[in-house]
């Protein structure tokens, strides 16, 4: 494991490097930071790949000012600090967001994407009534007076960890605990989180310059609307499928990583081999 630091305008991102081969790069959820992949890392590596990871601006380890900035600026930076000309990306939530985004504006430097438990800009997939009282309640912990950080990462921890409805405690202790460490310091109002630049127009809108291979995995046991980003993306994006696992909510690699692992070497085997 090599440990990098890379300059970017007003920022500095941590960066993690395992492995040799075609470059993977994994990008994690809003709730969580380079840590959520920890368990993924070995079986990628064993297959053959090098597995690129970082913090997000604003997240575990990297840093920020508070400036307008393009996400997809900051990834293509890591690559190019690390020499990768062209990777595949896996994002989970968030960071499937920022795949997607990434392979339109930059089709030349993504060879396929695997979104995990993805999100699509400008898609809406819907909510159940029981959804709609999930978020009212996130709603009104996220903007109680006073606000408590504690309480907030509690209720994350359940909805993301657990799935929203599911039994407390369904995810792995280990992996709940993990996931409640990262994400209490994203709840500080103190952090400095700088002001993302949004692809514009969005990627719903952009679906047919999303021309790479895709895949995307979603847990039936998460929110509905990822499971219809799936299926909207299988439906709509030149090359993609979807895959939804009965057994799984939100944070799959860290719920499933031996499996999630797998799927991505049976994904991107048949491509072939960049650097």
């Amino acid at each position: 494991m090599t440990t990098h630091t890379v300059e970017v305008p007003g920022g500095r991102l941590h960066v993690v490097d395992d492995g040799a081969g075609p470059p993977v790069l994994l990008l994690h959820a809003g709730v969580a930071d380079l840590r959520a992949w920890d368990a993924m890392v070995g079986p990628l590596v064993a297959a053959g790949y090098r597995v690129i990871r970082y913090d997000a601006r604003g997240y575990g380890r990297s840093t920020t000012e508070d400036v307008a900035f393009s996400p997809r600026d900051d990834l293509r930076a890591v690559l190019d600090a690390l020499g990768a000309t062209r990777a595949a990306l896996v994002g989970n939530s968030r960071g499937g967001g920022l795949a997607f985004d990434t392979a339109i504006e930059s089709p030349e430097r993504v060879v396929a994407v695997v979104g995990v438990a993805a999100g699509i800009g400008g898609f809406d997939g819907g909510a159940t009534p029981e959804e709609e009282r999930i978020f009212e309640a996130y709603e009104a912990v996220d903007e109680a007076d006073p606000f408590d950080a504690a309480a907030l990462t509690d209720f994350e921890t359940a909805v993301w960890g657990d799935g929203p409805g599911q039994p407390a405690g369904r995810l792995d202790k280990g992996a709940r605990t993990l996931l409640a460490e990262m994400n209490l310091p994203l709840n500080d109002p103190a952090r400095v989180k700088g002001r993302e630049v949004k692809l514009d127009p969005v990627a719903n809108e952009r679906l047919a310059e999303l021309r790479c291979p895709v895949l995307a995995i979603a847990g039936a046991l998460d929110f509905s609307e990822v499971v219809e980003t799936a299926r909207h993306l299988a439906a709509d994006a030149p090359d993609a499928r979807a895959l939804i696992w009965d057994d799984v909510a939100h944070m799959i690699g860290m719920e499933q990583p031996e499996r999630l692992a797998s799927e991505i070497v049976t994904f991107l085997e048949p491509l072939d081999r960049w650097n």
